[in-house]
Parts: structure tokens; sequence; C-alpha cells
């Protein structure tokens, strides 16, 4: 079969599979579960890739794989979605709302749908397949843990995995739905650190201020002190972010606490950069509570390293998505920061963070982002925010790009 037949026949297979992944998408966004405690996720996504034929096997605390193998020879091409949601109270109207307090805000119900549809159109190519690929479902995400811990437990392996590409759904864009961003050769997400410094001061009564040690004026100045090493210690063309989101200290007006405690993400495109940054956090916060006669510690919690892009990959998997979807449904990272830019020097792309990361620091990787939902369709509110929603005609779209990379990165075709 030629490239160009294959394309138009797998955007047809997915097509005939939209309300089998609405249902999917439906059934997850009501019933969503967080970090590792996926047990009805788990279930519903195993028994789903059963009926379809496969042998699927738990990997980790709460991962689910699917292999197809092609009927030769060849590489492990790996497809993953997350599965896990956020601890949101969803705000929005419609019959499928979540109730449990915990919403799919983050579209990783999109992602599992996709997948499940995408496993489905493999079925219909193992023929063409020099190769296997591996279907990676994954918990806790948004913890930056689960990724790891399905590595650890061997996802990578058995067989060995050659390449591995991820779809993530964005919204608020003023791109049509379907519209797909490959990233380009490089960094696209960058490292993430969560961490907790801890101010410890003496307390008294606040009319004598001079009997006891004061942990939040020494909390205060260390939170602004953090925002001159952005200023002050980083180049222009440096990239990181860094946040203190929670500042608690103090019951009463008038009793000074003995301690306080300040949390904290950093965001960093550079392991040296990363590195850096966390020991400046640490000397800045020991010498200026020293300075206030407090004492403080920095603790760092979980984290993920920089996404990396495979330069081979992005441009082949770009190649192949042009293909698929269209040259004006499908450009690279890089020239859609040139267009969102506008010219005017700000750069307006995302800094979340992606625990794709371990996978792209063992294999050559590639992360694709897909449009579901324009600001001009009414699709306004960002990832993570209580009222976000998506444009479920993206559904067949991710489905076709999970197959297709596959599927093209795996077969022989003429290319005519």
């Amino acid at each position: 079969m030629k490239l160009v037949e294959l394309a138009k026949l797998v955007r047809e297979e997915a097509m005939e599979l939209q309300e089998e992944m609405e249902k999917h998408q439906m059934r997850l966004h009501k019933h969503p579960e967080v970090g590792f405690e996926l047990k009805e996720t788990c279930e519903y996504v195993y028994q789903q890739l059963e009926e379809m034929g496969y042998l699927p096997k738990r990997v980790g605390k709460a991962g689910i794989t699917a292999l197809l193998e092609g009927s030769c020879p060849g590489p492990t091409f790996l497809l993953r979605a997350d599965m896990d949601a956020l601890p949101i109270a969803e705000e929005n109207d419609d019959k499928e709302k979540s109730e449990n307090g915990y919403m799919h805000a983050c579209g990783h119900d999109f992602h599992t749908a996709m997948l499940l549809g995408a496993a489905r159109i493999l079925q219909n190519h193992r023929e063409e397949l020099c190769g296997n690929v591996k279907m990676m479902f994954q918990p806790a995400e948004e913890l930056l843990e689960g990724a790891k811990d399905m590595i650890r437990d061997g996802v990578l392996e058995d067989p060995q995995v050659d390449g591995a590409l991820m779809i993530h759904v964005l919204t608020g864009l003023p791109l049509a739905t379907g519209t797909c961003i490959v990233s380009a050769p490089g960094v696209s997400a960058p490292a993430a650190d969560y961490f907790t410094i801890e101010v410890q001061g003496k307390g008294c009564h606040g009319s004598s201020p001079n009997t006891g040690i004061d942990p939040l004026t020494a909390a205060a100045h260390i939170l602004i002190a953090l925002q001159e090493i952005k200023a002050r210690e980083m180049g222009a063309t440096e990239a990181a972010v860094l946040t203190i989101g929670s500042f608690h200290g103090g019951e009463v007006a008038n009793v000074i606490p003995d301690k306080v405690i300040l949390e904290g993400t950093l965001r960093a495109f550079g392991e040296e950069l990363r590195s850096y940054l966390h020991k400046r956090i640490i000397d800045i916060t020991g010498d200026i509570a020293k300075a206030f006669r407090a004492k403080a510690e920095v603790k760092f919690g979980s984290g993920c390293p920089t996404l990396v892009n495979e330069k081979e990959l992005s441009e082949a998997v770009k190649k192949s998505l042009e293909e698929l979807l269209g040259h004006d449904k499908c450009f690279g990272s890089d020239s859609f920061a040139r267009q969102s830019n506008g010219g005017n020097g700000r750069n307006t792309g995302m800094s979340g963070s992606e625990d794709f990361a371990y996978v792209s620091h063992r294999v050559p990787s590639v992360m694709v982002a897909l449009v579901a939902g324009s600001s001009s369709q009414g699709y306004v509110y960002p990832l993570h925010h209580p009222k976000v929603r998506f444009d479920r005609q993206a559904l067949p779209v991710g489905a076709a790009v999970y197959a297709y990379s596959a599927i093209s990165r795996l077969g022989s075709f003429e290319k005519q």
C-alpha cells in the first residue's frame, strides 16, 4: 500500500471510532482518580484491552501495557498515555461532570481514550508492521512519579523500546481543533522540582518581639531574595521559573510563631542551570535565615528532568503527521513559537513539566501537542482550571496520530 493511501485509511478508521472513544472519555471523565490510586480507571482500561484481544500487563504500582507484535521482527515503538486526574472540583455543568472532588483538568481522559482508539486501529495493520508497538497507560503524571515507577518495573524492556511518542492535548489556543504541534529537537518541557523551606524561629508575644526570633520576617526576606536569582544571576537567554506558591505561619495577630513553611516549584530548561538553582536556593535561604537569627532548611521533593526530543525522531514524526493531517494542521513547535510571539520578543510558550521526560532520557522520544478546543470556539480556560473543557472532535485525530506515527515508523511502504 502506498503511504498516501495508508494515511487516508488511518484517518477514516479513526473517524469510525469517534463514538467508541467518546464513550471511553466520558466514562473516565465522570470517574476521575488521582496519583497511583487508579483502581477503577485501571480496571476499565485493562478490560477494554482484553476485549480487543490484547494480553495487557500490570506494570509498577498502577500502570498497564499492551503489546502489538508485527508480522516480522523489528524495533519496538512505545506510545504513552497518562491516566490520572487532579484534586480539583469541576465547575462545568455537562452531564458527564465529575462529582467526586477530582477532575480530568489536564485532559488525561482524552489521552487514554485516544490510545485505546489507536490500539484498535493498529490491529488492522499488524501485517504491515516489522516490529512491535507497546502501549503505555501511565499513572501519577501529575505527581511526576508515574513514568519513573513504570520504568523501574521494566516498561522499557521485554521487548526493549527503541523509540517513544506521547501526545498532550491543549486548549485555549487560537488554532483549530485537530492541529498538531510537533516538538522541535531539543528540550520542550523544563525540569521540575518541588521544594519546602522550613524557617525555624522562636515564638513570643507580639508586644515583645525582642524576646523571640521572628520566622515570618526571615521567610518574607527569603521569598523576595529568591526572585532576585532570575533578575540578577541569570542571562537573558537562560530560561527558568521559580515560584513560591504557599506561605504558612502563625495563627493569631498578636503572637509571633515558632515556625513558617514555604512551598515552591522550580522549572529549568537545562540540567546545569537546574543544579545551579538548587544550590542558590539552599545558600540564599540559609544565609538570610542566619542574618535574622533564625534557622532554615530546604527539602526538595518530587520532580523530573527536562523532556528532550530526539532530532531524527522529531523530524520523522513531523513529516509523517504532515502526510496524515496536511501541512496546515501540523507544524513544529519552533515555527509555532515564532507565530505566537507575534514579533514582540516575548516567549508565550508553556513552562509545564512532563514526567515523560524520564522516558526521553532513556530512549529517543518526541512530544506532540494536539489542540482540543480553539479559543475562537469558546474553549478559553487553560489546563488545570476547574472550568476547562476539551473538544471531543480531537479524539479521532489523536488516535490517528498515535497509530500512524507507529505504523509509519515500523512499516515499509511506497512513498508515493
